[in-house]
C-alpha cells in the first residue's frame, strides 16, 4: 500500500509472459502465459520448484532477456518496444542487479567497483545518494580494496551497494545470498530490505531459502512456468510448508 492507502504502482510486471526454449517435439515452455506485477516500494520474493521459471521470469522482467510473447514493462515502459540501445540505457539508468556470483571486477577497488555502471554511462551520479549508499553497506573502510581482500559477505555487499548507486527503480536479485553462509546472507538481505523500507527502493528477489523469502513482504510461487499463487506476510515456516506441499498441477491463491 501506499502512503495515501492505494495499492501501490508496479515498478515491474509482467503480462501474458512465455517464454519458449526450442521448439517443436522439443519445445520448453518456461514462462507460460504468466501474469505478475511488483509494485513500487515494496521487497517481492519469487520462489517455486527448480525449473519452475523463477529466473526466467525475473530475467524477462528485469529486461535480460525477451519473451517469446506477452509483454514486459518497467514503470510505464514496454521494454519490447525499445531497441537495443535503449534497452541497455534503460538497464544502466533505471534497474540494479545484485546475482549469486557477486560479479565484482577483480582489478578495480569497491569504490571503483560501486560507480563502475555511472562510470560507463559517463554520470556523476548524486553523491550524498551513493553517500548514504555506502554507509548503509558499511565498506567505508574497505574503499581502496581489491574484491580478493574481501570475504564473500562483504563482496555481496559491494555488489548491493553497485546496483544501488544509480539509484533505480528497481533492483533485481538472482539468488543473492547462494554463495554466503547463514551470518553474512542474513546481512545481505537485511540491506535488501533496508534499500525497500529506508531507502524507498523496489526489489524482486528469486531465491530458494524459505529464510531468505520471509525478509520480503509478499512471495509469488511459481510451477511449471505457471503462476503458483503469492504469500503476504511470509514467515519462513509458512513458506517451508507452501513449498513441501507444491502441487504444480493445481495453482492456489495461498492465503494472507
Amino acid at each position: 500500500m501506499t502512503a495515501t492507502g492505494g495499492p501501490a504502482r508496479p515498478a515491474a510486471r509482467v503480462a501474458g509472459a512465455v517464454k519458449v526454449h526450442g521448439s517443436g517435439d522439443t519445445a520448453v515452455h518456461a514462462l507460460d502465459g504468466v501474469d505478475a506485477a511488483f509494485p513500487a516500494g515494496r521487497f517481492t520474493a519469487i520462489m517455486g520448484p527448480s525449473g519452475s521459471g523463477k529466473s526466467t521470469l525475473m530475467h524477462c522482467a528485469a529486461g535480460l532477456d525477451t519473451l517469446t510473447s506477452g509483454s514486459a514493462w518497467i514503470g510505464g515502459t514496454e521494454l519490447g518496444a525499445l531497441d537495443d540501445r535503449r534497452l541497455t540505457v534503460l538497464r544502466r539508468e533505471r534497474v540494479g542487479f545484485v546475482f549469486q556470483a557477486f560479479n565484482l571486477v577483480p582489478t578495480l577497488t569497491v569504490a571503483e567497483n560501486i560507480t563502475l555502471p555511472l562510470d560507463l554511462a559517463g554520470a556523476t551520479g548524486d553523491r550524498d545518494w551513493i553517500d548514504a549508499v555506502i554507509e548503509v553497506v558499511h565498506p567505508r573502510d574497505r574503499l581502496h580494496h581489491r574484491p580478493a581482500e574481501l570475504s564473500g559477505g562483504q563482496q555481496q555487499r559491494v555488489a548491493v551497494a553497485r546496483a544501488l548507486a544509480a539509484r533505480p527503480e528497481v533492483v533485481f536479485a538472482d539468488e543473492p545470498t547462494g554463495n554466503l553462509d547463514s551470518r553474512s546472507g542474513d546481512q545481505v538481505l537485511g540491506l535488501l530490505a533496508h534499500a525497500v523500507r529506508e531507502l524507498g527502493r523496489t526489489v524482486v528477489m528469486v531465491t530458494h531459502d524459505p529464510v531468505a523469502a520471509a525478509h520480503a513482504d509478499e512471495v509469488v510461487f511459481l510451477a511449471d512456468g505457471r503462476l503458483a499463487g503469492r504469500m503476504r506476510q511470509p514467515t519462513a515456516d509458512r513458506v517451508l510448508d507452501r513449498m513441501k506441499g507444491f502441487d504444480p498441477h493445481t495453482p492456489t491463491e495461498v492465503p494472507s
